[in-house]
Parts: C-alpha cells; structure tokens; sequence
C-alpha cells in the first residue's frame, strides 16, 4: 500500500508493533487529553491564504542556530528506536542526513551517540540531556557529544519526576534484555533496585532548578535550548539565563496531563522572546499545514517525535525518509496555496482567529 500520509505510517505501526511497544511510545500521560489536544489544536486554527502571488518558484530552507536546513521540521528526541526497527537511531541518523535536517539524539537511545556520528558523520545534530542526581553522569555525556561535534546541548525540563503512563504500569513496561540505554552502558552501577525507562530508578534529580543552566554553561561551549516551556514567565527567565533557544513543549503530553497544546502555548512564548532567542516547537505536527501554522505563529522550526517511530517500524531509515519527504512536500504545498514563496513571507497574518 503507497504511503500517503503520516496516519498510514502510524496505522502500519499500530498493525506490526508489540502491544507493549505500541503503547510506551502512543503513551501519554494519565487521561491524555494533553497527548491528543496537541493534534486537536491544530484542527482549530484556521488559514487566512493569499492568492495571485506567482508560486512557481518556492523554497522551504531555513537557519537553526546559524546552520542552514532544507526545511522547518527536525527530529524531536525519542527514546528507543531499536524497539521499532533493529537498527534503531543509526537508521533515524542516515536519514535525517539524507534530507539535510535536524536530528536531536535522546539520551535514551539504544544505539551509542558514537554509532549515530559513525552511521552519518555529515548529519547535523543536537543532544538531549537529563541532569541526573550524579552530575558526573551528565558531565561525562556533555563532553563526550562536544567531542563528537553535536552542535547544541537540548535540556529538558519537564520531568523532575516521570508523568503517570497509566499502559506502562499495566504492561509493566521494560526494554527487552538484548537492548540498552546505550549510552550509559557500564555507566550505572548494578543494582538490583527498580528500574525506570532502562535505567535505575531515581536518577532523575528533581531538585534540578535554574542553577543548573549555570552549571551547564560552565561545562560546556556548546549553545543551550531548553525543552519543555509553556508559558511566558518561564520563556522570560530562559532569556535571562542565556540560553540560545526554547523548545515549546508539552513532552508529547506525557508529562502533566492538562497543560496546554504546544502550539496554544506558542503565541505567549514568542510575543515575550521577541527574536531575542529562536523559539521552537514539538507535539502533535502531523501534516505540512501544522508545520505552516506554527511557523505563521512564530516558530522557527518544528520537531515530531511519534511519526519518526512509526516510519522506522515502516521501513527503517526509508520510512523515515518518506516520512521527512512527505511533510516536506506537503509543506511546500501548502505554502504555495497560501502564496508564500518562501519562508521569510510566512507570518502571522495567514493567521485567522476565530472567535471561540
């Protein structure tokens, strides 16, 4: 069956994953109603196109952080893509490389950041980072990916303590034997203790605060974005610390549960940076329209997360090239029919809205 869309690749998914693998990835947090607004939001912003523009021509590049992408949508970091396709994040890595976008690397991935920079030594990529309670931990991985040539240190901020998945706890969700948090492999010492997500429970430090960009930018050159900030008072004390970008982020609604939509949250978030930092999306993009109207509502560049686990789970690295190619494509097209010829003329004009 040709792939059309990117529901046709998470109805595959659905299909030929695990149970216990569709549902730690489909997971959110308690009733999912953050999970699934931030679908339903976009379903509720309406376009405003303009016509008669001349779109023969049209170009979707952009710059993150100075370096030039084919087009606004990166990859968010999810964990585990061994558990969709055995070649896991080396598979994510090549094809990102291959469509010359941005690909963040989790910390909870099942191939080494080593394997990911050997597979595509060209790919331009960010890390994602947990401050854990042994801050050596953190240290050690911070310097390992500045020694690989990642170009950006992505923090995430939203889990102090990890959301209620209420199907992980039925599954008693666990990566199987043969797979690994590659990265921290001989890293943890053995213990017998409970296990949380592949690595021992408690790591996560709740205690992480402010302080902790201070100390980030005292060990490291590399620019910071923090990931997961909804609100503008947060969005304000980011710039304060100077951090080089935000991630507007609900944590694909695994988190707390009845937080807003990234992209409901998004308008707040830029009108108080105003381009003092770049400002960035994940959650719920699902088509080239999405990718359109957090880019009118003033996000650089978007990233997706579930759709790249279901192209894996397609094809490996070709499904997630398909994937890339088709929001790429509908992207441009949906430019296009709303006369913009590039993205320099996407603002928040194309924007109606409605009266609710």
């Amino acid at each position: 069956m040709a792939m059309v869309c990117l529901t046709d690749f998470e109805e595959y998914a659905k299909e030929h994953l695990s149970k216990s693998t569709w549902d730690y990835y489909a997971a959110g947090a308690d009733e999912c109603c953050t999970r699934d607004d931030n679908i339903l939001a976009y379903k509720r912003i309406r376009l405003r196109p303009r016509i008669l523009r001349d779109v023969s021509m049209s170009d979707t590049r952009t710059t993150v952080q100075g370096t030039e992408i084919s087009f606004p949508v990166g990859i968010a970091p999810t964990a585990f893509h061994c558990l969709a396709w055995h070649e896991g994040e080396v598979a994510t890595a090549r094809a990102t490389e291959a469509l010359n976008t941005c690909y963040i690397t989790s910390t909870y991935s099942t191939c080494s950041v080593e394997e990911i920079v050997a597979a595509a030594p060209n790919g331009y990529r960010w890390f994602q980072l947990y401050v854990y309670r042994d801050r050596k931990l953190s240290e050690q991985i911070v310097h390992r990916v500045e020694t690989l040539g990642y170009k950006a240190l992505v923090l995430t901020v939203d889990v102090p303590y990890t959301g209620k998945r209420r199907n992980d706890i039925r599954n008693q969700f666990k990566l199987p034997p043969h797979l690994k948090v590659k990265n921290f492999e001989a890293l943890f010492q053995e213990t017998e203790g409970p296990e949380e997500y592949g690595i021992p429970a408690d790591s996560l430090d709740p205690s992480i605060s402010w302080k902790d960009v201070y100390w980030l930018q005292s060990i490291s050159r590399l620019p910071i974005i923090i990931k997961g900030i909804l609100t503008k008072e947060d969005a304000e004390l980011a710039v304060e610390h100077g951090v080089q970008g935000i991630i507007v982020s609900n944590h694909g609604g695994r988190q707390l549960d009845g937080g807003p939509a990234s992209i409901d949250a998004l308008s707040e978030i830029v009108d108080t940076v105003q381009g003092r930092i770049e400002v960035y999306l994940d959650g719920g993009i699902r088509t080239g329209s999405d990718v359109l109207k957090s880019l009118a509502l003033g996000a650089k560049c978007v990233f997706i997360g579930r759709p790249v686990v279901w192209g894996l789970a397609h094809k490996g690295e070709e499904g997630v090239r398909e994937v890339l190619q088709i929001l790429n494509d509908e992207f441009r097209l949906s430019m296009a029919l709303s006369g913009c010829r590039n993205v320099a003329e996407i603002n928040r004009n194309l924007i109606q809205f409605s009266k609710l």
